[in-house]
This record gives structure tokens, sequence and C-alpha cells, in this order.
């Protein structure tokens, strides 16, 4: 018995130094130019949004929201009080949609993080990311047009932690904070791969989350709402899969419905949609993720990415 726990452990090691190596430096740079954001452009990220007050940019105005959305390093629980500000303040909620449901998808750090997964899969994550959000926009500006989405009414300000008056002070805090928020489930991530690839063959993970297998955007998009518990937490499994024979439409898949259907996103999110218009969310991200893992599961046979 002991000699299988000493080549466990043996395992595990090699698996987590390898990835350890291969991540360590996108986690530093997501985590301090996420950091960097939030103490010195949180404010320039609403004047922006602002400027938009009583504006009609048409789809240009919903791709600078949703650009706004992936710059903002706020997490789901302080962007509704942002959110809930700038619509009192008159900014249509079309764009408020689409720089929320960006904002659930990417933020800087895992943006940074997600370089790790290779310039193929990293460019299909911003494209997709941003097609579902500016999608969102435009279901809210033709659907709700003459009716209010969303319900602020139990929304004051949001609590600012970054107060400290000197500025380097400032940033260390909120690099802290960030470690301290981030970190455990970024190295839970990597030890739930390596436990993955020391015990599930690699041909069982490529059956079920495979090209060959007209299935695995479904199995993707579902695995993405248990497995994921925040994104830095995922990004080694999704180098182990991929590695594995992971297709890339259940890769697109699972990054969508993942961050979308997390439970804290999810929990907030319910707050300011009610009953009715929260279940018209769960149902847009289920047939986004399937409709767009699907179209590049199709594009990737055909041209081959």
């Amino acid at each position: 018995m002991w000699d299988l726990i000493e080549r466990e452990a043996i395992y595990l090691y090699y698996y987590l130094d390898i990835q350890v190596r291969q991540l360590f430096w996108f986690y530093v740079f997501g985590t301090l130019l996420g950091s960097a954001i939030s103490v010195f452009g949180k404010d320039k990220l609403k004047r922006l949004l602002t400027a938009q007050v009583g504006v009609s940019m048409g789809l240009i105005g919903l791709i600078l929201a949703a650009c706004l959305g992936f710059a903002s390093p706020i997490c789901m629980y302080g962007t509704l009080p942002l959110v809930a500000a700038l619509y009192h303040q008159g900014v249509r909620q079309d764009y408020l949609a689409c720089f929320m449901v960006a904002s659930v998808l990417l933020n800087p750090q895992l943006i940074a993080y997600s370089l790790a997964l290779g310039p193929t899969v990293f460019t299909l994550r911003i494209v997709t990311c941003l097609i579902m959000a500016l999608t969102a926009g435009l279901l809210i500006r033709y659907c709700f047009k003459d009716q209010a989405f969303f319900n602020f009414v139990n929304f004051g300000p949001g609590r600012n932690n970054d107060t400290h008056p000197n500025l380097a002070v400032r940033y260390l805090k909120n690099v802290g904070r960030n470690l301290k928020a981030t970190l455990p489930y970024f190295f839970a991530g990597m030890v739930l791969s390596a436990l993955f690839s020391i015990h599930v063959p690699q041909d069982a993970i490529a059956s079920v989350l495979g090209k060959g297998n007209p299935m695995s955007v479904l199995y993707a998009a579902t695995l993405g709402v248990p497995l994921y518990l925040c994104g830095g937490g995922t990004i080694p499994i999704l180098i182990m899969w991929l590695a594995s024979g992971m297709s890339k439409g259940a890769a697109v898949a699972f990054m969508l419905s993942g961050p979308a259907t997390k439970i804290n996103n999810l929990a907030a999110l319910k707050a300011i949609l009610g009953i009715k218009h929260f279940c018209y969310y769960i149902a847009f991200v289920i047939i986004t993720a399937l409709i767009l893992g699907l179209a590049t599961h199709i594009l990737s046979a055909t041209i081959g990415l």
C-alpha cells in the first residue's frame, strides 16, 4: 500500500511540476495586469460606459461595451453595483447586457491565463466570447426594446477596497486580494488535471470529447457547469484535455458554458433578473454555447483548425 501511495505522489509531483513550469508566468502576468486595471483603470472604464448615455452607436457601441467588459477585472458581485449606477445614469440596457456577459466570460487575468492554451484556442476564446456578448446585447435591444430587463432597485453603491492613499500600497493590496481569491482554485485545477492525467487514459478523453464524437460539444458544455470553479483553475484541465484529443468545438462550448453558469455569477445575476428573465439567461447560455461549439467543430473539420 505504501508503495502505491509513494508512486501516486511521484506521478502527482511530476505532473504538477510540468504545469507549474508551463503556467507560472501566465498566472503572474494575469494577476499583475488585473490588479493594475482594477486600481488604475476602473474609473476610466466607468467614464467610457457613461459616455454612451443617450447615444445610439449601433453595433460599434456593443463592441465597445463588450471590450470594456473584457477589460473589467471586477467580479460579478462588484460589477452589479457599477452597472446599477450606470443604468440609473441612463446607459442603455443593451450596452449593459453586453458589458455584463462579456465581464462574466472574460477578464484581464483570464485573457492572460488563456495565452497558455495556444494561439488557435486563445483566438477562438476571444472571438466566441465576443459573439456571445454581442448576441446578448442585440437580443436585449430588439426583444426588450420597450420594457426593462434588469431590476436594480436593491442595489446601491458597491464597496471600494482600493482606498489606501499610497498608490503602490493600494496596488500591492489588490494583488494580495487577487492571489487570495484565485490561487487556491488555480492550484486545485492543476491537481485535478494531474489526477486526470494519472488515472484517465487519453483514449477515454478523446473518445468522449474528441473530434470523432458528434456529442462531444454537448458533453463539454455539460461538464462546464460542475467543473468550472474559476477561470484560472480550468486552464490546466483544458490544456490536458486538448493534449489528449479534445476537439476545438468542445473546448469552445466548455469555455462558454462554464463561466456563464459559475455558481457565484448565477447567484448574483438571479438577484437582478428575477425567475423569468433568469430562465431566459440560462437558455441563452446553453443554446449559444452549443451553437458556437458546433460551428467551431464544423469549421475545424472543414479547414483543419
